[in-house]
């Protein structure tokens, strides 16, 4: 062949093998490139469209509303422990008295029913179990019993007070002024109390704040309600006015199924009052028709034992029927 013909095809061959080495290379890794965003695009679409069949890991979230549900039901069992105490039930029976001038009047009043009863009978047994129900039975019952009387007052009147607010409200009146009305008008407990309302919040403190303390004195549910209704509206906002007529309804509602409840379970409650004096009056009957049948129960030992038993029988049973007909409403 021709030197120039040789040379040409040499040139020839080299151009096209650098060509390919600088164009046709990085075609080749343009194109693995493609391949490899193509594949983890697929991949990534392929994902997306079976992430449907996979579960929801929420754990995490799940363990924060169990925690703060936990919390919730602690702070109400704490709330509930701190309104049984002592000093709760003084502030709720609105007694000015302390707590340890009430623990000192208990066991005063209980040593002097002690002494003065084995002073008389010289049995150390009877006289301890009367000093004991005297010194922390009878100062407690007394407590519980004006707690009771106070709270059935407050819960006759309460729905009028709202009466007056729903009143206030639809004629333009704020809440605030409506319920200095309250605490103007109201008789009491109901005046009292939202005297201290007003009062808070006239030196800043938020009427949520205030119908807590409320219900710290006065726990019972038309409160609780009446708080409630109070921070929705506050939140969602809403006609004020409205809401409270409503619970007015439904507090009226309560007082007539609490009297209805009454008038039902009467029989019952008299029945069971009946039967529970019905040992003593006739213990009582017999000794004074027959007095000498019933020394041997006053005078011996044996007796002091039958009458020890008798009684203790005779308060599981009261406690049993008192259990029955005590309807919680």
């Amino acid at each position: 062949m021709d030197p120039a013909t040789i040379q040409a095809a040499i040139v020839a061959v080299a151009v096209i093998g650098i060509g390919w080495l600088l164009f046709g290379g990085e075609s080749s890794k343009a194109d693995e490139r493609v391949r490899e965003i193509t594949r983890s695009r697929t991949s990534e679409q392929r994902k997306g469209l079976l992430d449907f069949m996979k579960p929801d890991d929420s754990s995490s979230r799940r363990k924060q509303i169990e925690a703060s549900l936990t919390e919730i039901d602690q702070k109400q069992k704490d709330r509930k422990k701190k309104l049984k105490s002592l000093k709760s039930k003084l502030v709720q029976a609105d007694l000015t008295i302390s707590q340890q001038t009430f623990m000192i009047i208990s066991i005063v009043t209980g040593i002097a029913v002690g002494a003065g009863l084995f002073f008389f009978t010289g049995k150390p047994l009877i006289s301890g179990g009367a000093a004991f129900a005297a010194g922390f039975g009878v100062p407690r019952w007394f407590l519980n019993m004006l707690i009771n009387r106070r709270q059935k007052k407050f819960v006759m009147g309460f729905a009028d007070a709202m009466d007056i607010i729903v009143r206030g409200v639809r004629t333009g009146l704020p809440l605030g002024d409506c319920l200095k009305i309250i605490a103007h008008e109201s008789p009491e407990p109901i005046r009292s109390e939202f005297v201290r309302v007003v009062e808070g919040e006239a030196v800043g403190v938020p009427v949520e704040t205030c119908l807590d303390r409320m219900y710290d004195r006065m726990p019972v549910s038309e409160v609780n309600f009446f708080a409630t209704v109070l921070n929705i509206q506050k939140t969602t906002g809403g006609n004020l006015g409205e809401s409270l007529d409503n619970l007015a309804s439904v507090l009226r509602g309560r007082k007539l199924l609490r009297e209805k409840i009454k008038a039902l379970s009467a029989e019952a409650k008299a029945s069971a009052m009946i039967i529970g004096a019905l040992p003593l009056v006739v213990m009582a009957l017999v000794t004074v028709a027959s007095p000498d049948y019933m020394t041997e129960l006053y005078t011996t030992p044996t007796g002091h034992r039958n009458l020890m038993i008798g009684a203790g029988m005779m308060l599981c049973g009261i406690m049993v029927m008192r259990k029955m007909i005590n309807f919680k409403y």
